[in-house]
């Protein structure tokens, strides 16, 4: 009998490990085929006069999305309000934004929580929803106990039981934590994870998390139009950059101007987009992006409370930004 329950364990055991291993190929296999290279709007989400989610808004906006030749989009990242969205009205979002997708184009979900658990949970919502993959930014509400360790295995767990592809975002403007360059080289190598979005604007960490990923099928996204050029020139594929949202058609111009060497042309452009990209970024945030999206004939509209519309200086120093570059 002991022999029996011997043989039962040691088979249950050997069909555990090797489902495990299916997930695991499965899951390298799809992120391996998924390029990342491109220009992505982080999409702003618009709101009613009562602070609903305005999807009759979102689906206009998204119509003239799928006029700009991005790669794909980014939905409920830090630009679309997601930590004063419920769960619902994210997995709603998102599912309303891939029933409009055009063909052969992106959807990349922010699923990222506090926990480790409620993130898993949101991921896997996000796949049914129709994402292809992740975005997940790094928990920060303990930050002093966010270390490489307990980041490496937050990530490492949720990659492992995801549907689809993660991509690590590090935005320390708004988390006040960076992750931390050898939790990306470690976590670079799950076959799941394939790539992060790096908003700090430190050129010289994207360029050596290139260089030490590089052995890995691992892809470098820009996290702002501000630096895009220089990402590109130490071997970023993309960018994920707010400002693609009111100057999509000059951001995919100078991603094209990146990857065919035109380097000139691209520098050039690259400046104008400076002190606009910084306007609606670090210096004013998501109200002035969503005015300027309003001037450029989008659907921007109010944030949802606590944030607060721009003042009429800062609508004024905004429209500055924009008219003195072109």
């Amino acid at each position: 009998m002991q022999c029996v329950r011997a043989w039962r364990s040691l088979n249950y055991l050997c069909r555990v490990a090797h489902h495990r291993a299916w997930k695991r190929t499965q899951s390298h296999t799809t992120a391996a085929r998924l390029d990342l290279s491109g220009i992505y709007p982080p999409i702003a989400t618009p709101f009613t006069a009562k602070e609903d989610v305005d999807y009759q808004k979102l689906e206009e906006n998204l119509q003239k999305y799928a006029k700009i030749p991005f790669k794909g989009l980014v939905v409920q990242g830090s630009n679309g309000e997601y930590p004063y969205l419920t769960v619902e009205e994210r997995v709603e979002v998102v599912r309303t934004v891939k029933q409009s997708l055009p063909a052969g184009r992106l959807l990349i979900a922010g699923s990222g929580c506090e926990s480790t658990r409620a993130t898993i949970q949101l991921t896997q919502k996000m796949a049914a929803a129709g994402a292809d993959a992740v975005l997940v930014v790094t928990p920060c509400f303990y930050k002093g106990k966010m270390d490489s360790r307990a980041l490496i295995h937050h990530f490492t767990k949720l990659a492992d039981s995801s549907p689809v592809p993660v991509v690590l975002y590090s935005v320390p403007a708004n988390t006040g934590l960076e992750l931390p360059l050898d939790a990306v080289v470690e976590l670079s190598q799950h076959p799941n994870i394939l790539g992060v979005k790096d908003s700090g604007g430190d050129i010289t960490r994207i360029g050596l998390i290139v260089h030490k990923t590089k052995a890995q099928d691992f892809q470098v996204l820009a996290g702002s139009a501000g630096f895009l050029m220089a990402a590109y020139c130490v071997g970023a594929i993309g960018g994920v950059c707010a400002l693609a949202n009111v100057l999509g058609q000059e951001l995919c111009e100078l991603e094209r101007l990146c990857v065919s060497g035109r380097w000139e042309e691209a520098r050039v452009l690259q400046q104008r987009l400076i002190e606009p990209n910084a306007a609606v970024t670090r210096k004013l945030g998501v109200p002035a992006l969503k005015q300027a999206m309003e001037w450029f004939g989008f659907h921007g509209g109010s944030c949802r409370s606590p944030l607060q519309p721009l003042t009429e200086a800062e609508s004024q120093q905004l429209r500055r930004d924009f008219s003195s570059n072109g």
